[in-house]
């Protein structure tokens, strides 16, 4: 996590998916996005329950919104699996077991209804949580523990979830990720 004197940095990418560079985090995000890597992580408990989380408000992208158990971006030379590590333990407080990269390829854009844009090579993760969520209220204004098949049904209903996860449930579910708990 970057100090107060230290910019938090994402790594942006070209088409191809190589980094061609790093820029200010809370700069990058605006109407012109470019292209960045990120991750998406769901977590599921024993029970084969999803933890789904509410963005805090003051969030520059999708302020408020529902969405997957943690999302975040890599700082530059640092691996995906660290950074999905890192910010979980950043906003949520528990560590991961199992944590597995389910869809590698996920890409995705998005504009927010005050037209900042989400534009992200976005490979999407699962794991099982390891003990009880402690969510930072700076990330995470709330947070759910829901059966799969009810996070399913929310993708279906565009409104209600982030669009990310509007696009990621489908093929996690395609994927059988909500059977392999």
């Amino acid at each position: 996590m970057a100090s107060a004197n230290t910019a938090e940095l994402v790594v942006l990418v070209d088409e191809e998916g190589r980094p061609i560079g790093s820029a200010d985090k809370i700069g990058v995000h605006h109407e012109s996005t470019p292209l960045h890597l990120a991750f998406s992580c769901y977590l599921f408990d024993q029970a084969g329950n999803v933890l789904l989380t509410r963005r805090a408000l003051h969030k520059r992208t999708f302020p408020g919104i529902w969405t997957n158990s943690c999302c975040g971006h890599p700082a530059p030379d640092e691996s995906m699996p660290d950074a999905v590590q890192r910010r979980v333990r950043e906003e949520l407080g528990v560590g991961i077991a199992d944590l597995e990269c389910v869809l590698p390829d996920f890409r995705y854009y998005a504009v927010a209804a005050d037209g900042v844009v989400e534009n992200e090579l976005c490979p999407v993760y699962r794991g099982r949580v390891e003990g009880p969520v402690r969510a930072d209220p700076a990330e995470v204004m709330d947070y759910e523990w829901v059966p799969w098949e009810q996070a399913c049904s929310a993708a279906r209903l565009p409104w209600a979830i982030s669009p990310w996860a509007v696009e990621q449930i489908p093929l996690l579910e395609a994927a059988g990720v909500g059977q392999r708990t």
